[in-house]
């Protein structure tokens, strides 16, 4: 197949696999979004009283159970996965069972639909912490006579008391590297780690290996737990957070595009997607849930990549957009809506307005965003992931979800209403994402005709 002919190659997704604090799959999250819900709650996993936020829109135990998972011959390597992981896992289940796939994780010794050969993944994962209690619990044998903490004594033996396995569970590539082994995804494989553009990133990447004729097929997408002690201590220190305390209502606290926003919620998540050429879905005798368009990333002028000043971000974030569009070769006026990033954190959210607003010029605020924050919360790598599967989901079922938590949005100028679920007529909806560190993506998705 010639360079041309490989560029061509029409790219549909025909699974949607989200995990959210709504559970695992694309119909409990639809539900709960279009009902106008949210899975911000108080913070149980462990004792939060010492941040300023408390809360977070956390999976339940009894929603991810990943024994119940996994086949039953890959049980035993749960045992190394960290809570990222896990997420991925049940993502990538999820998707290819939307998609009506057979692979070695869903039926072993089962033919699969797709030469496993000829299958890809790309996750985006986050930085993932040790966790605290089994760290802690090596440490102690470190401890010097007046309390403190002898490294010495940590090379000695302290590191002697975790388990063999312990860096495997932590490592930001064994999302991509789980899912490939249970279904057997032998194509090309990446993981990226670029905040919450990386599931975008990482869906980008899926459509270049797909139109060079390196893969038929991927899972694509990112997954990211930052309800830890070192997650909310990194987002703490960033100023990201918006202030809630015990008792208060989390949800009302994060409001994006709001003038009054002062920060934003955290959440763990992620999405995984089943990227395919239209050929390959037309072979299986699957409708496609929609088209994958276009792509495009570029990296902003971050002048401070903590507290995520995003100098001359309006501009980058812009190109990235406008890169999107023309690979869709789609024009900005059949933008029919947006999924955008929209956190709450004000420096963010003006720098993600400002490149719509140069997008769409006077248009911008007509155009309906789908804020998704209010609802699960900011996923990290997952996030991006989560708003692809939530903009394909809208465009199969003709629908904007309910909108929470705005207040205002006089200068931002940008879709500021809140409002219940509708049904809309949309052809092309818009994904957009700047990470922290100033990565950007957009992703155009259009309806299946």
């Amino acid at each position: 197949m010639s360079p041309i002919l490989k560029s061509k190659r029409r790219i549909v997704i025909t699974g949607l696999g989200p995990v959210t604090g709504f559970g695992v799959g694309i119909d409990p999250l639809w539900q709960g979004l279009c009902e106008g819900r949210s899975a911000i709650r108080a913070i149980s996993a462990f004792d939060p009283s010492g941040f300023y936020s408390t809360v977070a829109a956390t999976i339940a135990p009894e929603q991810l159970d990943i024994r119940a998972i996994v086949p039953k011959s890959y049980r035993k390597a749960t045992k190394v996965m960290a809570r990222d992981i896990e997420i991925a896992v049940a993502a990538a289940g999820s998707a290819v069972a939307a998609a009506g796939l057979t692979t070695r994780g869903t039926h072993e010794g089962a033919a699969p639909t797709i030469a496993p050969e000829r299958v890809g993944c790309h996750i985006g994962a986050g930085l993932i912490p040790a966790d605290s209690d089994e760290l802690a619990s090596a440490m102690l044998s470190c401890r010097t006579a007046d309390g403190g903490f002898d490294p010495g004594e940590w090379g000695r033996t302290g590191m002697n008391n975790l388990t063999p396995l312990w860096l495997l569970k932590y490592l930001p590539n064994m999302l991509a590297c789980h899912v490939t082994i249970i279904h057997d995804c032998q194509g090309p494989s990446n993981t990226l780690t670029c905040a919450e553009a990386s599931g975008a990133l990482s869906i980008g990447e899926s459509m270049r290996v797909i139109r060079r004729g390196d893969a038929d097929a991927c899972l694509s997408g990112g997954a990211e737990s930052k309800v830890n002690y070192m997650g909310m201590l990194r987002q703490t220190f960033a100023n990201r957070l918006a202030r809630v305390a015990t008792g208060d209502d989390g949800v009302a606290a994060v409001r994006p595009f709001d003038d009054s926003a002062s920060g934003t919620v955290l959440g763990e998540g992620g999405g995984i997607l089943i990227t395919e050429t239209y050929e390959s879905a037309q072979r299986r005798g699957v409708r496609a849930v929609a088209e994958l368009a276009g792509f495009a990333a570029r990296q902003c002028s971050c002048t401070d990549t903590v507290g995520v000043e995003l100098a001359d971000a309006p501009g980058d974030i812009a190109s990235a957009i406008e890169g999107a569009l023309d690979d869709a070769q789609t024009p900005a006026s059949d933008i029919d809506a947006i999924v955008p990033l929209g956190t709450g954190i004000p420096t963010v959210d003006r720098a993600e307005a400002g490149a719509l607003r140069m997008i769409f010029g006077e248009r911008t605020a007509q155009i309906p965003l789908v804020t998704l924050a209010p609802h699960v919360g900011i996923c990290g790598a997952g996030a991006s992931a989560i708003a692809a599967c939530v903009a394909a989901q809208c465009l199969a079922q003709q629908r904007l979800p309910a909108r929470l938590s705005t207040r205002s949005s006089t200068t931002l100028a940008v879709d500021a209403a809140a409002r219940p679920s509708c049904a809309a007529a949309l052809r092309t909806v818009l994904v957009t994402a700047t990470g922290m560190g100033g990565q950007s993506a957009a992703l155009v998705l259009r309806s299946i005709s």
